[in-house]
């Protein structure tokens, strides 16, 4: 039988150590699973890494949660699921406290709770509920500058400050990591979106069923289109 304490420091230490990758919150998620009995004293490891952590290290912690659950769910052991159920609230305020200091793990958290409803982990009224709280984190200037589609924004007065609002700011070291770790999980996300299943056929019934009837005017273009075509090619009609 495995030692309880050199189990809970290597889960530590793999917790500690997550990244943007998705094999790394797998590990540490088969991890867990290995370890199953001790399950009570592994979900007090993630609560307490959540506490201890940099914001950062708190995000990546959040992305593991959603890919234990999955894991949980799938090997037929609930007990981290409904664990992580009765703490989600406090698992939310360790990555994006109501102090403004996490608030550019606010959009993590959103990403994490809609995975985690489209899961049946969590029920749709509690993401409600949760979302009505992180409306109110999500006022502070982001710690990483990386928009929506991926792109590095260009951030305003940075390192001006120490503090703001009295918060302490990351440092560069901190803030260029972000960086990368958000980079890194968008260039995932545009790949899972242009992802075809096994069945091609599903996307061209997608794209297909997107697509409108052909009219009178589709033709009218066409030929408008054509006559353009040969006369900038100097043909006659």
């Amino acid at each position: 039988m495995a030692d309880p304490f050199e189990v809970r420091m290597r889960f530590t230490s793999q917790l500690q150590h997550l990244n943007a990758s998705i094999n790394s919150s797998q590990k540490a998620a088969h991890y867990a699973l290995r370890y199953r009995d001790m399950d009570e004293d592994l979900h007090s490891c993630i609560l307490e890494q959540l506490e201890r952590n940099s914001m950062n290290n708190r995000a990546n912690i959040m992305y593991f949660i959603e890919h234990l659950c999955d894991m949980a769910q799938r090997e037929n052991h609930l007990n981290f699921v409904r664990m992580m159920q009765k703490d989600i609230l406090m698992v939310v305020d360790a990555v994006a406290p109501s102090d403004g200091s996490g608030a550019a793990n606010v959009k993590v958290v959103r990403r994490v709770l809609q995975g985690l409803q489209q899961k049946n982990v969590l029920q749709q009224d509690t993401v409600a509920e949760i979302e009505g709280c992180l409306k109110e984190r999500d006022a502070e200037q982001p710690l990483s500058p990386i928009d929506a589609n991926g792109q590095q924004e260009h951030p305003q007065n940075h390192t001006a400050n120490a503090k703001v609002n009295g918060l302490s700011r990351p440092d560069k070291r901190q803030i260029e990591q972000r960086i990368e770790e958000d980079r890194e999980r968008h260039k995932r996300l545009r790949e899972s979106i242009w992802a075809i299943g096994d069945d091609g056929d599903q996307e061209f019934e997608r794209l297909w069923d997107d697509v409108s009837d052909i009219g009178e005017d589709d033709y009218i273009a066409a030929e408008e289109d054509a006559v353009e075509r040969r006369q900038a090619l100097g043909v006659d009609a």
